[in-house]
């Protein structure tokens, strides 16, 4: 906001403008193209990148489990061919980008929990690396997956917490 030192005397004389009449809040609106926390990417030169690393590819958060390069062409780059596996949803996505280009790279950070219980509501209870306590997930409520999976086998499944 901006503040402006104005003489008591002239408070006292002129009325203030309604909330909405405010000149500062209807034209000077800007969107903030960054949120307050970290960004979800940071760039990585394309030649840079390696089996087993990460990049975006249309999008999608990705594991890369092949790369080849090409010889430089006539144009004067060499060329990356990734092919990579969608972290979320497993399908595999391939791109090719100029080696000297730079690529999107998705923060990645796994953490392993153990399942300690599951509670009649749902709630799974996990054992974190350092000695506490998660509570706050809940189990999928698709009963054809809960199906599938006897409760006795639940607790020797790997989950992926978003």
């Amino acid at each position: 906001r901006l503040l402006l030192r104005v003489p008591a005397s002239f408070l006292a004389s002129a009325p203030l403008p309604p909330r909405s009449a405010i000149m500062s809040d209807e034209e000077h609106h800007f969107e903030s193209k960054a949120d307050a926390g970290a960004s979800k990417t940071y760039p990585q030169q394309a030649g840079t990148i390696r089996k087993n690393g990460y990049i975006v590819i249309k999008n999608r958060p990705c594991k890369v489990v092949e790369v080849s390069t090409s010889k430089t062409g006539k144009h004067g780059h060499a060329k990356c061919h990734f092919v990579a596996i969608d972290i979320f949803n497993a399908k595999k996505l391939e791109d090719i980008v100029p080696s000297s280009h730079n690529c999107d790279v998705p923060h990645v950070t796994r953490t392993d929990y153990q399942l300690i219980d599951i509670s009649e509501d749902g709630f799974v209870s996990l054992l974190t690396e350092n000695g506490n306590t998660k509570d706050d997930l809940r189990l999928p409520t698709d009963e054809t997956l809960l199906a599938q999976v006897g409760d006795e086998d639940l607790f020797s499944l790997p989950f992926l917490i978003f």
